[in-house]
């Protein structure tokens, strides 16, 4: 990769999704690996490759065709005119960053706040549990974590893996991402299937997750927040999610922001945990002022990750 044109690459594309935000169309390629990820699965799971053996296959399967797909579409582009490379390229790195979209789900929230039927059904499009039960206070502790877990996974991942590995690192992150989604769950069907999926996303997301932490308390800092207490409650609290990488940005949030998360969850009906994130006399009724704050943590860790990763290109990249 060529230095100065990878670093326009970059910055095009996320300016581009911070305009636009995720760009909607139906061959877009995360619907295009999900969709490729299924038939992958029926074909395996039909000829009797539904263990791990079988996981590992699909996971070539998913991972190799998104690539192929880009690499194929770039050399014909390539064989029209170089110029169309280029913009394809952008165009795909476009299309798989999304640090617009997690922002504004969460001022969608925001907005509902004052409906709280709106408000539980907004964020029951962030969250994977019962909203039906939860008062002001929880709609905005779950939004905060879903903001807080989603920089690392939707944002610092894959902006890094851009800037350091360029279109083939962003398009690897974003497969096992999609994979992790679809088949990385521990039940009957996925526990042997989904290893590889899941056990990948661990691995892509664990140096980006830790490397979250002195990124939130620097933006603490510069917002006048509480960067020491994110340090702290990152070390402290990290280990309360089953994650072994989504604790640590969730953690450091709540410290830069000194509230209470997690809090009473359930899930079909049935109560999870109310065990709560945070030192006990930090608050846990939250409100709108609170939300404000997680989404302009957010927002200047998006603006940190984007120069320090232009940083360590400038340093890999010739």
């Amino acid at each position: 990769m060529e230095l100065t044109g990878h670093i326009a690459l970059v910055l095009i594309a996320f300016l581009l999704d911070g305009l636009l935000g995720d760009p909607v169309y139906r061959l877009h390629p995360v619907r295009l690996m999900g969709a490729w990820s299924l038939v992958c699965e029926r074909v395996l799971f039909a000829i009797g490759w539904d263990g791990r053996r079988g996981g590992i296959a699909h996971w070539l399967l998913v991972i190799g065709g998104a690539l192929l797909v880009w690499l194929g579409v770039r050399v014909g582009l390539g064989s029209l005119d170089p110029r169309l490379v280029w913009l394809w390229d952008v165009f795909i790195a476009y299309s798989l960053l999304c640090m617009r979209d997690l922002l504004v789900h969460g001022e969608r929230v925001l907005k509902a706040l004052n409906d709280l039927a709106k408000a539980r059904s907004q964020v029951g499009m962030l969250v994977a549990r019962d909203t039906d039960r939860l008062d002001r206070g929880g709609v905005v502790r779950a939004t905060i974590e879903s903001l807080s877990e989603n920089l690392t996974d939707g944002v610092l991942t894959p902006l890094w893996a851009l800037c350091l590995f360029g279109l083939p690192g962003l398009i690897l992150v974003k497969a096992v991402s999609s994979l992790d989604s679809m088949v990385g769950y521990q039940n009957a069907r996925y526990a042997q299937f989904g290893w590889a999926a899941a056990r990948s996303d661990d691995l892509v997301h664990w140096i980006p997750a830790r490397l979250s932490v002195p990124l939130i308390a620097v933006a603490a800092a510069l917002l006048r927040l509480h960067p020491r207490l994110a340090m702290r409650a990152a070390r402290d609290y990290h280990g309360m999610l089953p994650s072994p990488n989504s604790g640590w940005s969730e953690a450091a949030c709540a410290g830069a922001l000194r509230v209470r998360l997690i809090g009473p969850i359930y899930s079909s009906g049935n109560l999870v945990t109310q065990d709560y994130m945070g030192d006990p006399d930090w608050p846990a009724d939250l409100d709108a002022s609170h939300l404000r704050q997680a989404l302009r943590l957010i927002a200047l860790c998006g603006g940190l990750a984007l120069g320090a990763g232009l940083g360590l290109a400038a340093t890999v990249v010739r």
